[in-house]
């Protein structure tokens, strides 16, 4: 068991160098940008790419980004700790739900990278928010991970990962807005005809 987990991980470390970094992250951002116009955030999206408010569906709203656009970034830091953790695996009964926590500590974060860069975050903003997250955040990158390390289905994975981000980000926005609600205006005294 432990080294089919290894077996895997390294698979997935090798997936996630030739290709996801390469080829895919300009789907995962249009999937994302879409779940998040579908959802009703065109005026989030439209932060960072044209928009055609015209067109019948989500996909098809979607014009040429107006700035970077990245899903998640590649980061050396991470494949290199991916790479140093997976030994872990061979750790008898713990040794691969360590792996996963280890891994999706800092992989879970990434995940959102394009909503923090939608909403301007600083470095200083982006930390605080995550930090606050942090187990969430652990949770869907060990998720995300395990999926995954699925052989054949890894990259149908890769985009259900980045609709199910979208659709944490819909959950957050919603709670986020409605916190920044006017409050109504008080209403009038109520005042009995008869008292003088």
């Amino acid at each position: 068991m432990n080294a089919t987990f290894l077996v895997l991980g390294e698979g997935a470390a090798i997936t996630a160098l030739l290709f996801e970094a390469v080829f895919v992250d300009e789907t995962l951002v249009d999937v994302f940008d879409g779940v998040l116009v579908n959802e009703g955030f065109e005026d989030l999206v439209g932060r960072a790419r044209i928009l055609d408010r015209e067109a019948e569906n989500a996909v098809k709203k979607l014009g040429k980004p107006t700035e970077s656009a990245v899903y998640s970034p590649f980061s050396f830091r991470q494949i290199i700790e991916f790479i140093v953790f997976l030994p872990i695996n061979l750790i008898p009964v713990a040794g691969v739900p360590l792996f996963l926590v280890l891994t999706g500590y800092r992989a879970g974060p990434f995940h959102h990278w394009r909503y923090f860069k939608l909403l301007d975050f600083t470095k200083k903003e982006r930390e605080k928010f995550i930090q606050k997250r942090q187990m969430s955040y652990t949770g869907f990158g060990m998720v995300a991970l395990a999926l995954q390390l699925v052989p054949i289905l890894s990259m149908f994975f890769l985009l259900t990962t980045a609709a199910g981000s979208a659709l944490w980000v819909v959950r957050m926005e919603d709670a986020r807005r409605a916190a920044h609600i006017e409050p109504t205006p008080p209403q009038e005294p109520y005042h009995d005809d008869d008292t003088v």
